[in-house]
């Protein structure tokens, strides 16, 4: 007796569930229907596919009188955010710490732990400057890239809303956290093992270049496919959440890990 209750029970259940995605289904297609050809465009989807790689049309005016590219002004604004939160951690959470970790100490010791231990596997050789600098660099590129997420607005100079990229999206950051990359390699090289290092490091003359094209290749790939399917009206219910959240935090992931990854294996080489 209780078996067939325990089964009706499941089986309305699952008739609950079927109405309700039957019914968000609907309601999705009905919305799609009543907005074909109701949204205005300022711009087609090839302007707006080649300003988020050039940026020629769509700049942002700062005090003084510039007008410069939006991912520069969110390069400003995520460098804040990081020393804020860093700021409030190291004065409120950090003298706070105790033996047995709490679920914001652990996920902060996991943090830095990562890349603590990705400095000592790749490079035993003054690690604690290498540590610091991936940190710091993965902090950076996966704050940067989440921060797309969020999208915040900007107004242009030509009046126009623009929800403002990942710094990284832009050429000119990721040739930015390339080259500081290279230098810190060069550096490292020069201190451990003065002319030596720096000419192993020398040897590597196209590390900086592959840095960067592999930061803002995999960046901008997931921008312009967000661009495309937020252009179209009709693909622009309930796709863009899945699209933008996926591909956002796994190239936050992913390309955090493949620089500090190799940043870390070649100054272990130059400082070996």
């Amino acid at each position: 007796m209780e078996k067939v209750k325990g089964d009706e029970m499941k089986d309305r259940s699952q008739k609950k569930t079927l109405i309700i995605a039957i019914v968000m289904l609907v309601m999705i297609g009905i919305g799609i229907l009543e907005t074909i050809g109701l949204s205005e465009r300022k711009e087609t989807i090839q302007e707006a596919m080649r300003d988020a790689v050039v940026h020629d049309a769509n700049r942002i005016a700062i005090p003084g009188g510039l007008a410069v590219d939006p991912s520069l002004v969110s390069g400003f604004i995520v460098t804040g955010i990081i020393l804020f939160a860093a700021l409030l951690l190291r004065i409120f959470v950090i003298p706070r710490f105790t033996l047995v970790p709490g679920k914001l100490q652990f996920l902060i010791e996991e943090w830095v732990g990562i890349f603590d231990r990705m400095a000592k596997s790749s490079s035993p050789h003054k690690t604690e400057p290498l540590g610091a600098y991936i940190f710091a660099a993965g902090t950076y590129i996966f704050v940067g890239t989440m921060f797309e997420l969020f999208g915040f607005q900007a107004v242009t100079t030509t009046g126009h809303s623009i929800a403002l990229p990942a710094p990284l999206a832009d050429i000119n950051g990721a040739i930015s956290m390339g080259c500081l990359s290279y230098l810190f390699i060069l550096v490292g090289g020069f201190v451990v093992n003065r002319m030596k290092g720096v000419g192993n490091a020398l040897k590597e003359f196209s590390l900086p270049i592959s840095m960067t094209f592999r930061l803002f290749g995999a960046l901008l790939s997931g921008m312009l496919t967000t661009e495309l399917v937020y252009h179209y009206i009709t693909l622009s219910f309930v796709l863009p959440v899945v699209v933008g959240v996926l591909f956002t935090l796994l190239h936050a992931v992913i390309q955090a890990y493949v620089l500090t990854m190799l940043t870390s294996v070649y100054y272990g080489e130059v400082t070996e």
